[in-house]
């Protein structure tokens, strides 16, 4: 059992700073052994992190018993946020009265067999034509395949087993549910988009109608789960919701999975600014009402000075990271070199799997 929310631990929990020089795979443990240990594993979250995170996963899944030995992840479930209503997602949604398919678009490709071709037709997106501009081809099928099937979630997993991914992929819920925020002032912001261009500091988010029925799938996953990971993601328009799900934050403190928060690389302006990775987990345990992580991994690496001054033009900083305070809410952490740059801030995908499957598959840490 975790310990309750502010609740301060006496004994004071690990710390890991990483080194470049270890490995992964067959070289840390014979393949007996990985096909003894090979988790079942479950991300949560939306947007850019969990397909990041999903794409570097994916090479490690199993998708047959024979690959067992050789692969360490037996199951990969992505649980996908379903609150996004702008840009093509939000057009298909209000014409169509789907779920937002665009998160759930990127994480099929991110998991798909074949990224380089079927990957790039489902990310396609026209640029003219009354009706067609600014849609993907992926939204327009996923919204088609919808309608021949008469559900959602049968169109998500038809449409797996056309990409061949390695993985399962779920809509946190199957209700059309909306987003709200409480800011500061007591104003309420309602709809994703809104939210996210607001310059008010969010208060609280909920979700319109108040008790959203999750998936079944989505707590069997869970249930079934050895490791769970949230984020990285935008806390209260990707990570939160899927959260507010009625018993998925219930379900996820009463497994027995190693639960991991993966921190942010940066703030976000409005939305997170002047936050630390502490007041990121705060946030969640006051939404949840339950100390939902054992472990959080946290990038050490400073962004570039050219870079973060761009950033900083646009109200964002290099994320903070108050170890004593993180402990003091019974986690421990993981530092290691996360970062990418490419005129802007990412998750290395291969450093972060790296660590992933050393920290937590290979180790196997006791919660």
């Amino acid at each position: 059992m975790r310990p309750e929310a502010g609740v301060v631990l006496n004994r004071m929990p690990d710390v890991r700073r990483r080194t470049p020089a270890r490995s992964i795979g067959p070289k840390l443990r014979s393949d007996a052994a990985l096909a003894a240990q090979a988790v079942r594993v479950v991300a949560l979250g939306g947007g850019t992190g969990l397909s990041t995170l999903l794409s570097g996963l994916k090479e490690h899944v199993a998708r047959r018993r024979q690959e067992a030995g050789r692969r360490p992840i037996a199951d990969l479930a992505a649980v996908v946020t379903v609150t996004d209503d702008g840009g093509s997602s939000g057009r298909l949604r209000r014409e169509y009265r789907i779920l937002p398919p665009g998160d759930i678009r990127n994480c099929l490709v991110a998991l798909s067999e074949d990224e380089a071709l079927l990957g790039r037709l489902f990310q396609y997106r026209f640029h003219a034509g009354r009706g067609l501009r600014g849609h993907s081809f992926g939204n327009l099928f996923l919204t088609a395949l919808s309608h021949v099937t008469g559900d959602f979630t049968r169109a998500v997993q038809l449409s797996s087993e056309v990409l061949s991914i390695r993985g399962r992929i779920f809509p946190s819920t199957a209700q059309n549910v909306t987003l709200e925020a409480v800011m500061e002032d007591g104003s309420v912001v309602a709809g994703e988009t809104r939210i996210t261009r607001s310059s008010k500091r969010i208060h609280r988010v909920r979700l319109v109608p108040r008790r959203v029925r999750p998936l079944p799938e989505v707590l069997e996953a869970i249930a079934e789960a050895d490791l769970i990971l949230v984020g990285p993601g935008s806390l209260y328009t990707s990570i939160i919701p899927n959260l507010l799900i009625s018993g998925v934050a219930e379900a996820i403190e009463q497994s027995r999975a190693t639960c991991v928060y993966i921190s942010n690389l940066m703030t976000q302006p409005g939305e997170t600014q002047g936050y630390s990775v502490t007041d990121h987990v705060r946030a969640i345990y006051q939404h949840t009402r339950r100390p939902l992580f054992d472990w959080a991994v946290i990038n050490d690496r400073p962004v570039s000075p050219a870079v973060l001054r761009r950033y900083r033009c646009e109200g964002a900083e290099l994320l903070r990271a108050d170890v004593g305070e993180l402990q003091r809410m019974g986690l421990r952490c993981v530092f290691d070199n996360l970062l990418e740059e490419h005129g802007v801030v990412r998750h290395n995908r291969k450093r972060l799997t790296r660590l992933l499957l050393e920290e937590f598959v290979e180790r196997q840490p006791a919660r």
